[in-house]
């Protein structure tokens, strides 16, 4: 029996008067994965042996009538450490290594009783756009598994986008949670920066990175980000902010907010027909009470340089632990310690983290660090200053997710650029470390159009009431793929 279509709050009711157990729970999103997974492609690693013998401990525990995660299988992405699960960013480089530490958000998780199903799949280091620079596999977009995931969260949002499990973790560095959410018709959340511990996230881009929910549903998005958010003494960008309930305004109206819409998020790039999807949401929340006016970020359109400087910087100093030396993939062919960290980069990482690693060492590089990363620094600051200007007026910006829907497996794997420039409407929230969602707001051509709602620093709240109020009078949440369940 599949449990797959049933609500957060809908399972923990039926745990907790035991219809079911955790155990049946979880051999049930065990056979949902399995099900689905030669079609999608979401997991390198399913821990089934593992998440078993955690639900048959809960249940002689009790769940927990308190506690709405109790018993309740996700997915994890995997660039986050998990103990004694193999953890490998979907590289060569790690393709044995088991770390010996929980990620403060996967401790959360068991602190919650929750239970890890599985390591989902992923660009390698979390860097690609598509999920088409993994080492393992290819991920395969829920809705056309002839299109791509979106990336490079790929692997946890077709998770649960095909209905093998109803929640998951990813990463967002400069858009890894939300474009996946939107190419695959869910809801993906990329926190505040610091909202929720880099401590045991592989890093990419350490003034970037968050960890984040998906989910089917808007309610669910919040109910776990409550569980993994909060201060951690172990990662020194945590924030000390108070953490609300993220779901206390869910339900509330949205009559007199308001909510500006950037045009540069509807210039030029964006497919019409995204533009259309979109301008027909920003009517909707105007019937909802709200008020949608035109603003401007006029910096917005240096985002994708500023990331690519400042980013690939970041990783080219993050990535130099891999050398073959302590941990993970070793080359064989070596006369010397010279030839160790040279073939072992050389054969360990893929074309795309070369490519960044390179970008990010000349960037650094003596003569040029003034010229590119000061200056993508000051750019940056730039950025942060053209939405603190729209938030002393507005309580959120609204936007598309993604310029188009998702593209065919193998298009953009040849052009890099016009991979990056697919980043541009996500790129600037990461920049300035402010939280953002998407949504599922309508199709395009048949698959899934993605709204994104950015907010100003610590406003996840005011986020999921208004997306939850848009998603309470649609029903583009509602449509499933065929994968699913869902009709042609």
């Amino acid at each position: 029996m599949s449990f797959n279509h049933k609500s957060i709050d809908e399972l923990h009711e039926l745990l907790v008067k035991k219809e079911i157990s955790a155990v049946e729970l979880t051999k049930a999103t065990i056979e949902d994965v399995k099900a689905r997974e030669d079609q999608v492609g979401s997991f390198i690693t399913v821990t089934e042996k593992e998440a078993l013998a955690q639900a048959e401990a809960l249940d002689a525990k009790g769940i927990d009538a308190d506690n709405v995660m109790s018993g309740i299988p996700l997915a994890v992405k995997d660039n986050i450490s998990t103990k004694g699960i193999m953890t490998t960013a979907a590289s060569k480089m790690l393709h044995n290594y088991e770390p010996i530490f929980d990620a403060t958000a996967v401790e959360k998780l068991y602190a919650k009783d929750m239970i890890v199903i599985g390591k989902t799949n992923m660009d390698e280091f979390a860097m690609g756009g598509s999920t088409e620079n993994s080492a393992m596999k290819l991920t395969k977009n829920a809705w056309d598994q002839s299109k791509v995931a979106g990336g490079s969260s790929g692997g946890s949002a077709t998770a649960v986008a095909a209905g093998q499990v109803r929640l998951s973790l990813g990463s967002d560095t400069g858009g890894s949670i939300r474009q996946p959410a939107a190419f695959n018709g869910v809801v993906g959340m990329k926190p505040t920066y610091g909202r929720v511990s880099r401590f045991g996230l592989i890093a990419f881009g350490s003034s970037l990175d968050q960890i984040g929910p998906f989910s089917q549903t808007v309610k669910e998005n919040a109910q776990l980000l409550n569980v993994i958010a909060g201060h951690d003494a172990k990662d020194s960008t945590s924030s000390v902010q108070e953490l609300p309930d993220f779901t206390q305004l869910i339900g509330q109206d949205i009559k007199g907010m308001k909510i500006a819409l950037p045009k540069e998020y509807m210039g030029e790039g964006i497919d019409p027909k995204i533009k259309e999807q979109i301008l027909s949401a920003a009517k909707h929340f105007e019937s909802l009470g709200a008020t949608v006016e035109e603003v401007s970020l006029p910096h917005s359109k240096y985002g994708v340089a500023v990331y690519y400087i400042i980013a690939s910087s970041e990783a080219s100093s993050n990535l130099q632990r891999f050398d073959g030396i302590r941990y993970g993939f070793r080359t064989e062919d070596f006369d010397n310690l010279d030839d160790v960290y040279v073939n072992t980069r050389s054969q360990g990482f893929g074309d795309e983290v070369k490519r960044r690693i390179m970008l990010g060492t000349f960037s650094l590089s003596s003569g040029y660090y003034d010229a590119y990363f000061k200056k993508a620094g000051q750019v940056r600051t730039l950025i942060i200053q053209d939405f603190e200007k729209v938030f002393a007026d507005y309580d959120l910006i609204l936007g598309p997710t993604a310029p188009t829907v998702a593209y065919g497996l193998g298009t953009l794997t040849h052009d890099p650029v016009a991979m990056y420039l697919a980043d541009l409407l996500t790129i600037p929230v990461n920049l300035a470390g402010l939280p953002g969602i998407s949504i599922p707001a309508g199709f395009v051509d048949g698959l899934p159009v993605g709204l994104q709602l950015i907010g100003p620093k610590y406003a996840e709240d005011r986020i999921y009431q208004v997306a939850a109020a848009f998603e309470a009078t649609t029903d583009f949440h509602k449509q499933q793929p065929v994968i699913f369940g869902g009709n042609d």
